[in-house]
């Protein structure tokens, strides 16, 4: 089998939410990929930036997917490894999020060729992983709202949720919003919150301090994303764990985290760390330090990654990429169930809005 064709596309669609909100409607840009071989297998992928970079964004797609043309797709690391001396780039920015839609598409082929779906071939440890809620509880919204959504996500459904910090006066407003929910769902409900590195160290540690009678699941980027030593100060100052990793780019800074102990959870974002084969090394080296991993968006595809391996903890249930699919994953109380159609199992919509 060889690549014959490469076709990429800018589409744009609404952006969805899990619960009603009352704001005009938004819509969101992807830059999607195909493709094709001799034997008529076509393997689908997808990343973004946002804005008008998502337009330099194909074309980089584009260059560097020319370059693997006549290959075999199916030893992908050596074909994405052609591609890293190629371009002859470091693991960050534009190049990596490029990188992660040729290697997405390319398992897609290798899974519908050996007619297996992704996490079987990943692993296949589980065929169903929970969910999280996220991208409701969102920082522009007041206590009272956060309340009653809460209560919506959990008749939904889920049993994990998350909200968001960090930009609060005082660390007294920060704290009432978190007692909000939790006075709303109460403590069988497992609640996540992201900072958004927001906070500083000191910050961090002070209304840490306060947030844990809450009982948090997890605190997420609590300070800036490289700042690793001052990460590690307040993962040893606070019981409750703290999680990091959806900004970094490529596998090295995930060493660097987990060496200096500035995690308790490792996030791993699919198109920073640059597509579905980094995505495992990385799952891999957090479990020989006995830390889980979770995702970053993407959950049609995130699945059957943390599904495949066994210190996969959860998924965030980001519905904002769902719209691109004729078909997505099932959630069945609170769990993505992993879908058994070859490779992704995933279709894009024929009737995508393209915009470059």
């Amino acid at each position: 089998m060889i690549l014959t064709n490469a076709s990429s596309r800018i589409v744009r669609i609404p952006v969805q939410h899990l619960v009603e909100v009352d704001q005009a409607p938004s819509t969101i840009e992807f830059v999607i990929l195909e493709l094709d071989t001799n034997e008529g297998i076509q393997g689908i992928g997808y990343t973004f930036y946002g804005g008008i970079l998502n337009r330099a964004l194909k074309e980089t797609i584009d260059v560097m997917a020319s370059q693997i043309i006549g290959n075999d797709p199916m030893p992908i690391e050596a074909v994405m490894d052609k591609l890293h001396r190629t371009t002859g780039a470091g693991p960050g920015g534009m190049v990596t999020l490029a990188l992660s839609a040729i290697d997405i598409a390319l398992w897609d082929i290798k899974g519908k060729a050996l007619e297996q779906p992704l996490c079987v071939l990943l692993g296949g440890y589980r065929n169903r992983v929970p969910a999280y809620a996220s991208g409701t509880l969102m920082r522009q919204y007041p206590v009272e709202y956060l309340a009653k959504a809460s209560i919506k996500l959990i008749d939904m459904g889920f049993h994990q949720i998350k909200t968001f910090l960090g930009t609060e006066p005082t660390a007294a407003r920060e704290v009432e919003r978190i007692r909000g929910i939790r006075d709303a769902v109460g403590y069988d409900v497992d609640l996540m919150c992201d900072i958004g590195q927001y906070w500083d160290v000191g910050q961090a540690i002070q209304i840490g301090r306060l947030l844990e009678e809450y009982q948090l699941f997890w605190l997420e980027d609590v300070v800036m994303h490289d700042d690793y030593q001052g990460m590690a100060r307040v993962a040893e100052a606070l019981s409750m764990p703290i999680c990091a990793g959806e900004l970094v780019y490529g596998i090295t800074p995930f060493r660097q985290l987990l060496e200096s102990r500035s995690i308790d959870i490792a996030m791993i974002d699919l198109f920073r760390v640059g597509g579905i084969t980094p995505w495992m090394k990385v799952a891999a080296l957090a479990a020989a330090f006995n830390i889980p991993v979770v995702s970053h968006l993407a959950p049609e595809i995130h699945v059957h990654l943390v599904a495949a391996v066994p210190n996969g903890l959860t998924i965030e249930y980001m519905p904002w990429s769902l719209g691109l699919f004729e078909e997505t994953p099932t959630l069945e109380d609170g769990q993505i169930v992993v879908p058994q159609k070859p490779g992704l199992g995933l279709a894009f919509k024929k009737d995508l809005e393209v915009v470059g």
